[in-house]
């Protein structure tokens, strides 16, 4: 039976956890009686909430496998046998247990513990994560080569239900199914989209199914009626059928798998029963269990989504300070697309917005009640997101797709082969562009520079504050063809945003600043930075706006009028911005030092958002120092433009 405790506040104190100190490495706690995994199971939790609260983090997910964590450990030799989280927002209580206990203080910090399983954190994390669906196609890697070498050893992919709905899920279990694998694919129902509800009578068949001797006299009726084939079709039919009644696995069974379940997914005492069954049967299993995202803390239940993720838990200070006014808060540059997007429908009866389970995060769920049959949701599937919005295009409607910069890369086939090819009016809003802070390199937006501007008929463009992006959204929704308009994660400079639409004139930046000598060409949010450094070099700044169609002129008379062209923006510097600007002087024959400021070339690991643009010499400071050294190398002498 599950633990019926809940958690009704986050512990302001280390809770204490005398069986859960005890446990290093998972081989302690399989040194555990069976009867003291419950209580481990409320220690562990108790303590994931007290260390999410003191960090911030990754919050309901945990709590909803953390049985399954406990019990997954327990029955498996890990890391011997491969244990591969999908995702990875539920692998927190999977790092308590594998010998970071003591370092959860330091989660999603730079030089801390990453916010998702790494390899290079711990043998433990089998698999790097932290995009949807790659879980059951990376655990068959691993089966196939347990296989090659004869090890014995098992895999095991845990996927969310959420997950499950991309496409390469399921080009992995019918590979798997192919191959008849050794391994086991444990789907974690949250949301009881695929399921019925779990009782008693689930919950035995699904014992029934996973026990040893269902499956010997399974196998032992398929070796008497092999040379029978008409009455082996029949043995066949007659157990999907049966299957059919009591399980919704028929899908699963027809791609090769052995399904079992559904199971509740809080019952530790049956998931160690049911996973030690499965460990003995051979050849693709398919587990699936249905748990509470939350489970055990009583606002995370209520409010799974809202719960996804908390900040860090503030103390409350001994004395009441005095009241401060607070200040008005500034609207994210996901708030300013989500109001823009709300407009444009308003405006023009075309309009649709499209997104891959990003509702929130991108801020839709304002147009997604105001314009329900102009909204779709397309679950984790951002290639199917990007082909809709080109049939939608096709056939004269003005599609949106809000989509993560890290993300796109998923749909980049189809951006070129379905949108760009057929020159269709498509606009994607880019959000969490450049770094994303403590998310770290599986969420940045480092390369979307990059992959766009090398598209024929793409626009690509690049707002420094929040009404340059509303503005650049409707200039990219009038432009007839594809076009991108980038934004960061989190808020801007808080610049005045004019309520009126004005496409902005294609392709044409502006100067900020008016300096000497150097000219700094910025690309983005990063603006603010440049007009800082500009300062105290007494540089002119360009606001650029548009990576893709260039400013050319703009670009060659800065040229003709400075001796040293900075190029600024939040994006690796191979092939971005500061590329295409060389590309235009090199095309124009003209000769001048170009300094390209960005990312750069290699992946920038977590930590927070200033902290990281600091470490990458994007901070004003840096900037100042980097075109500083550049005129020291390059002399006193003035330096002109040859032609």
């Amino acid at each position: 039976m599950q633990d019926t405790y809940i958690f009704r506040e986050i512990p302001s104190q280390r809770p204490n956890t005398p069986i859960l100190d005890r446990i290093d490495v998972p081989a302690q706690l399989r040194t555990l009686p069976e009867e003291d995994l419950p209580q481990l199971a409320r220690e562990l939790r108790a303590f994931l909430l007290w260390s999410v609260g003191q960090t911030g983090g990754h919050f309901g997910a945990g709590l909803g496998v953390l049985e399954l964590t406990v019990a997954l450990h327990y029955v498996f030799n890990t890391p011997e046998d491969r244990l591969v989280w999908d995702v990875g927002h539920q692998a927190y209580p999977h790092k308590i247990l594998t010998g970071r206990r003591e370092q959860m203080g330091s989660i999603r910090r730079k030089d801390g513990l990453a916010g998702f399983p790494k390899r290079a954190e711990s043998e433990y994390d089998t698999f790097g994560v932290g995009h949807s669906s790659t879980s059951i196609s990376a655990a068959l890697g691993m089966a196939i080569a347990a296989r090659m070498q004869n090890t014995g050893r098992k895999s095991i992919a845990v996927i969310g239900d959420g997950a499950m709905t991309a496409g390469m899920a399921f080009e992995a279990l019918n590979h798997a199914g192919h191959l008849h694998a050794d391994m086991l694919v444990i789907l974690n129902d949250n949301d009881m989209s695929i399921s019925r509800n779990v009782g008693g009578l689930s919950n035995y068949f699904a014992k029934l199914l996973a026990s040893r001797t269902y499956n010997q006299v399974r196998d032992s009726s398929k070796k008497v009626l092999k040379s029978t084939p008409h009455l082996m079709a029949l043995a066949k039919k007659t157990e999907e059928h049966f299957k059919g009644m009591i399980a919704p696995g028929t899908l699963f069974e027809e791609l090769g798998f052995n399904y079992i379940g559904p199971i509740d997914g809080h019952d530790l005492p049956l998931l160690v029963e049911t996973l030690e069954n499965i460990r003995e049967l051979d050849g693709p299993q398919f587990l699936h269990v249905v748990t509470t995202k939350g489970k055990g803390f009583a606002p995370a239940e209520a409010d799974p989504i809202g719960y996804h993720a908390i900040n860090k838990i503030e103390p409350v200070p001994p004395s009441k300070p005095e009241p401060v006014k607070p200040k008005q808060a500034k609207p994210k540059y996901a708030n300013v697309f989500g109001q823009w997007l709300c407009d444009a429908a308003e405006q023009d009866e075309r309009v649709v917005g499209i997104t891959p389970a990003m509702c929130e995060g991108s801020d839709l769920l304002a147009f997604s009640e105001r314009y329900p049959d102009r909204y779709f949701d397309v679950a984790i599937a951002e290639q199917h997101a990007v082909t809709l919005a080109a049939g939608l295009a096709c056939d004269g409607a003005k599609p949106v797709v809000a989509i993560y910069s890290t993300f796109l890369q998923r749909g980049y086939d189809q951006l070129i082969h379905d949108v760009a090819i057929q020159d269709l009016d498509v606009l994607f809003a880019i959000d969490r562009a450049g770094l994303v802070g403590e998310d770290g390199p599986t969420h940045a937006g480092a390369f979307d520079i990059s992959y766009l501007r090398c598209i024929p008929k793409m626009v690509v463009m690049t707002p420094s504050d929040e009404n340059e992006t509303r503005q650049l959204l409707h200039t990219g929704l009038q432009y007839h063809g594809p076009a991108a308009v980038r934004y960061p994660r989190g808020t801007g400079p808080g610049a005045e945003i004019q309520q009126a639409l004005s496409a902005l004139p294609l392709g044409k930046g502006r100067v900020v600043r008016e300096g000497a000598r150097v000219a700094i060409l910025n690309f983005g949010t990063l603006l603010g930075s440049a007009l800082e450094a500009a300062d105290s070099l007494n540089a002119t700044v360009a606001d650029m706006r548009f990576v893709k169609p260039l400013d050319e002129s703009l670009v060659l008379e800065l040229a003709e009028q400075h001796d040293l062209l900075v190029t600024l923006e939040e994006n690796v510097v191979a092939g971005g911005a500061g590329s295409a600007v060389t590309e235009c002087l090199n095309k124009r024959e003209v000769m001048l030092p170009v300094l390209q400021l960005g990312l750069p070339d290699r992946f920038v690991d977590h930590g927070k958002h200033g902290e990281l643009l600091k470490e990458c010499g994007l901070d004003p400071e840096g900037i100042r120092s980097a075109i500083a050294s550049r005129i020291d190398r390059l002399g006193n002498a003035a330096l002109t433009a040859i032609k």
